[in-house]
């Protein structure tokens, strides 16, 4: 089949959506082509659609026309969607003009017009999308269909023993990070001594000079841009995330975590991660999210 990913990354939007249809693209790149519709965002992280080998399509806008345009042109069985800004109306229009497949990505139970709905997440649950999806729909939900990269599975998972003096933690807020979540955690983390500190975040993020002119001042800190997220992560003792897809990750490598949650898409996430005992943080709640880092500390 011709398969195209239909996703966008930016600044604003970040690069979640598009690193994870990465993680999809390599399940169905075997005997599959593989292409990838996005538009030129600012901060957008396109070059790892080429970086990992496949075609890229630039659109010109977010439209109907735009998309059925190169679905004809490159002959494609069937479209992926991860997008918030493509709603059920969109999906209904190219699923009856083009007669193709549509698989469907889904966080927060929207309805959608699709043949594949695919909820990756742990908390998802399959009965919430009845009335959201037509009756032909296959509905993939939880933790048996979560995404995992390639670069994950194969790292040797570190054996993890509660035996630190001075713990590596882990710092992610995403790629793009627009509201520079992870300085106000680095100024939390300034606080506290005998750790090491390393924030994770990609060339798309418009805050690094800001990150680097605040980790400069201490010995403990640093940056790792565009870096393998696996390999550190796995080589870390703690990790103060949000709750997303990193979180998966992260239980994948065993690694205990902080979530710290600044968003309201990851309401579904952050509800499970509380239902089940682990950490959750609120960035709107400074010294609770301080208080939580010494519990982390201590475990």
């Amino acid at each position: 089949m011709n398969i195209l990913f239909r996703v966008d990354s930016s600044s604003k939007i970040g690069l979640g959506h598009l690193t994870r249809c990465l993680v999809l693209a390599e399940e169905y790149e075997r005997d599959n082509i593989i292409l990838f519709a996005v538009q030129e965002l600012k901060g957008n992280a396109n070059q790892k659609i080429i970086k990992q080998g496949y075609k890229l399509v630039v659109l010109n806008d977010n439209s109907t026309s735009e998309l059925l345009k190169n679905i004809d042109k490159f002959d494609i069985d069937m479209v992926v969607f991860d997008h918030y800004h493509i709603n059920d109306k969109f999906e209904k229009i190219i699923k009856e003009t083009a007669s193709i497949t549509i698989l469907s990505l889904d966080d927060t139970y929207e309805k959608h017009h699709c043949d594949i709905l695919l909820n990756h997440n742990i908390y998802a649950n399959a009965d919430s999308y009845k009335g959201l999806v037509p009756d032909f729909c296959e509905v993939k939900c939880g933790s048996e269909h979560t995404l995992i990269g390639k670069n994950f599975r194969d790292v040797k998972i570190k054996e993890r023993l509660n035996d630190r003096e001075v713990p590596a933690i882990f710092v992610s807020f995403g790629g793009s990070d627009a509201n520079n979540i992870g300085l106000a955690v680095l100024k939390l983390l300034s606080e506290f001594s005998n750790i090491l500190v390393t924030l994770a975040t990609t060339s798309s993020n418009q805050n690094i000079r800001k990150l680097q002119k605040f980790t400069n001042q201490y010995n403990n800190m640093s940056i790792c841009i565009d870096c393998n997220i696996a390999e550190l992560m796995n080589s870390s003792d703690l990790a103060i995330i949000t709750p997303s897809v990193i979180v998966y990750e992260a239980m994948y490598l065993k690694l205990p975590f902080l979530a710290v949650q600044t968003a309201n898409n990851q309401r579904y996430v952050s509800e499970y991660l509380a239902s089940s005992g682990f950490l959750l943080g609120d960035i709107r709640n400074m010294h609770k999210t301080k208080r939580l880092i010494q519990e982390l500390l201590r475990r």
